[in-house]
């Protein structure tokens, strides 16, 4: 469905003051368009359509051609009004190209975040906004509650579906525009409200994979779409060539297994550098990093950060840090040396209050040393 054929019907409803939820298919953002539609009657559900969905159908992606009709029938359950936005262009300028771009340069995207925010939450905001919308909702794992005299978001209860990392890149002045219900609950209680409420998707399976890669095998989706050139040499950090390679892409920094050397001690990736196509390897001892520079900062508050604790990949510990601004640039000094800090890959910041563990923002790593 165009974009002018959803203003043409949404002009036939009452759209002032509606709650705007972003319904993937899944579980999660069902749950949260169902628990906003009890507590209000002007509920508006909207699905975007990000790529061909018959090349996806059968993969375990979120936005895939049966989520959005797992949408529709949700949304008709809870007899809500339901749209799909067709966002197929901006997805891949915004999210497939910069990903491809990513591998070739040497770095290790994380195209999830992208997504959220140059597409999901930006697109969504201004579309929600346009329509008279009130508020946006969806079923990330997030809380949001109010830190002094500002917004703030947390690490939600159920901490092994946290989320916060992928939300670095929410623009502060949106955070009062911003619903998050899912954030004190366990996915079980989730997964019962919507057995409970009769919601035919109760057990489906959580999405897994990067929803543009529908087998998961990311490089060969790199290597059919790259036009870069791919062999090179690995190397030792004395540039010694120990193996050849056929493309950086297929290495990310803190790697270990499949690296195709073979020594004494275990040895990992250390460096990727596309200017010369090498793979620089070194034993663990050698891949730690204490400083870390970040790019492209994003901050969710307004008060000053100093001294913070750090996450440098989705699942990783919160490290302590110190940071500091250099011009367009912020330091981290991390308290004790983390192995693998990649090139590509976010640097999240969170602190302790009395609400609990919050996200300050974060930025993308530059580099680390």
């Amino acid at each position: 469905m165009e974009t002018l054929e959803i203003n043409q019907e949404l002009n036939q409803i009452d759209t002032q003051e509606a709650t705007v939820v972003a319904m993937s298919g899944g579980v999660d953002s069902s749950v949260a368009a169902a628990m906003m539609s009890k507590d209000n009657s002007n509920v508006i559900g909207i699905t975007l359509k990000l790529y061909d969905e018959k090349k996806i159908a059968k993969s375990k992606t979120c936005c895939a051609g049966s989520d959005i009709l797992d949408a529709k029938r949700i949304a008709s359950t809870i007899n809500i009004p339901h749209y799909v936005l067709d966002y197929e262009a901006i997805f891949k300028a915004n999210v497939i190209d910069p990903f491809i771009a990513e591998y070739e340069a040497g770095r290790t995207p994380i195209p999830c975040i992208n997504c959220n925010e140059k597409v999901k939450f930006l697109d969504l905001i201004e579309f929600a906004r346009k329509i008279g919308a009130s508020s946006l909702v969806t079923g990330h794992y997030i809380k949001k509650m109010k830190a002094d005299d500002e917004w703030g978001l947390y690490i939600p209860v159920d901490e092994d579906r946290d989320q916060s990392y992928f939300l670095f890149s929410l623009k502060y002045k949106d955070l009062d525009y911003l619903e998050f219900p899912l954030g004190n609950f366990k996915k079980d209680e989730i997964r019962n409200f919507a057995k409970n409420l009769e919601l035919h998707l109760h057990d489906k399976v959580d999405s897994q994979d990067i929803c543009f890669i529908p087998d998961g095998k990311y490089k060969d989706f790199i290597q059919k779409k790259s036009t870069s050139s791919t062999k090179g040499n690995i190397v030792d950090m004395n540039n010694n060539i120990l193996a050849e390679h056929d493309g950086i892409y297929n290495f990310t920094v803190g790697q270990r297994r499949g690296i195709g050397v073979s020594k004494e001690n275990p040895v990992y990736v250390k460096e990727i550098d596309a200017t010369t196509n090498r793979v620089i390897v070194a034993e663990k001892e050698y891949i730690k990093s204490s400083t870390i520079i970040v790019e492209r900062v994003n901050l969710l508050t307004k008060k000053a950060i100093k001294n913070i604790y750090v996450r440098v990949r989705s699942s990783g510990r919160l490290l302590k840090a110190t940071v500091t601004k250099l011009d367009e640039f912020y330091q981290i000094q991390l308290d004790e040396p983390e192995i693998a800090v990649s090139p590509g890959q976010a640097c999240v910041f969170y602190n302790n209050d009395n609400n609990g563990t919050r996200l300050l923002g974060g930025g993308w790593i530059k580099s680390a040393s």
